[in-house]
């Protein structure tokens, strides 16, 4: 309960502040147009769409951007590598030592290339 009401007393000081704060710049202000003469007015400025502007850089942006990805995507590949070709197995008989005793024998092993 305490935080809300620290809370609401907050928020009343910041919006009694802003509401408070602008008016003593401007009466500032007129006491210093009261002595000198009033401000000069503001300078004209000539208003240009750019609008158009805009849409012309995004649309030039946007076609730039499919010619270029169209020229990249339709090029062979740079770096083209063969895959190697399968390797050739067959079952040959070989004279192979036998490990229990010492002796050989004939065994079905795999040879590739």
């Amino acid at each position: 309960m305490k935080k809300l009401v620290a809370s609401a007393i907050i928020l009343a000081v910041t919006c009694a502040t802003a509401v408070v704060a602008p008016t003593s710049s401007a009466f500032a202000e007129y006491r210093h147009w009261h002595r000198h003469g009033p401000p000069p007015p503001p300078p004209r400025r000539h208003r240009h769409d750019n609008g158009a502007a805009i849409a012309g850089g995004l649309a030039a942006g946007v076609i730039g951007g499919l010619i270029g990805g169209a020229l990249a995507n339709s090029a062979e590949p740079r770096y083209y590598v063969d895959e190697p070709p399968p390797p050739r197995c067959w079952y040959e008989d070989r004279r192979v030592r036998n490990a229990y005793d010492g002796g050989w024998h004939l065994e079905s092993v795999r040879v590739c290339r």
